[in-house]
């Protein structure tokens, strides 16, 4: 803890690897998968993956729901460097063990919280948020509103995965666009992956690009 630097702490343990990167969660259920399922097997395999995960809305309380805004999920399923970050901070916070393993950062609209996070992070390091291991998940998006937020995070620089195919498939120059071409103007791009699995796998691909871009 550094009170002079707050920053630090995170930004150290990124540098060192025992936070591989971070993942937002946001966005609703959709009946169109099981529900909760693609939060639940996403999360915890970032977080096997020593991904730090935050959380938002619906998301969080996915993660409510199944006991994951706990110590106790964090002792069970953060992988080791996570875990001992987790815990350190926990413990210097006088919590007498580790942070959650999902923090809740507000309602659907707060998203703004996890970017301001972003944007402090890249403007200590110099560096634009297209350049930092930060990503984001809506596994079950099902709105107009959630795909809007999207829009605005692959804008931000963020790689995007989507979790339900979103109606653009008439077009594919839009689908072109969205999933390529967008990542060449911004930075981030959306990944479209309806296997909660695969999602990991590409989310995990995607923050050890950026964090092989910046040397660490």
């Amino acid at each position: 803890m550094n009170k002079e630097d707050p920053l630090k702490p995170l930004i150290d343990n990124i540098v060192a690897g025992n936070i591989l990167g971070v993942c937002l969660f946001a966005g609703c259920n959709n009946v169109k998968v099981p529900q909760d399922s693609g939060f639940l097997t996403i999360a915890k395999e970032l977080a096997r993956n020593n991904v730090l995960l935050l959380a938002t809305g619906c998301g969080a309380g996915t993660f409510a729901r199944h006991g994951l805004l706990t110590p106790e999920a964090t002792e069970e399923y953060a992988g080791e460097g996570l875990k001992a970050v987790l815990t350190a901070v926990g413990k210097a916070a006088g919590l007498e063990g580790p942070l959650p393993l999902v923090l809740h950062m507000g309602s659907c609209v707060d998203n703004s919280r996890a970017a301001d996070v972003a944007v402090a992070v890249a403007n200590r390091l110099g560096v634009d948020i297209d350049k930092l291991p930060v990503v984001a998940s809506a596994p079950e998006a099902t709105t107009e509103k959630a795909i809007a937020i999207g829009t605005w995070a692959v804008t931000a620089g963020l790689p995007t995965h989507v979790g339900v195919v979103p109606p653009v498939l008439g077009s594919p120059l839009i689908a072109k666009v969205l999933t390529q071409d967008v990542k060449d103007l911004f930075g981030g791009y959306f990944i479209v992956e309806t296997d909660p699995k695969k999602a990991a796998e590409k989310l995990l691909d995607a923050i050890r690009e950026r964090r092989k871009g910046l040397g660490i």
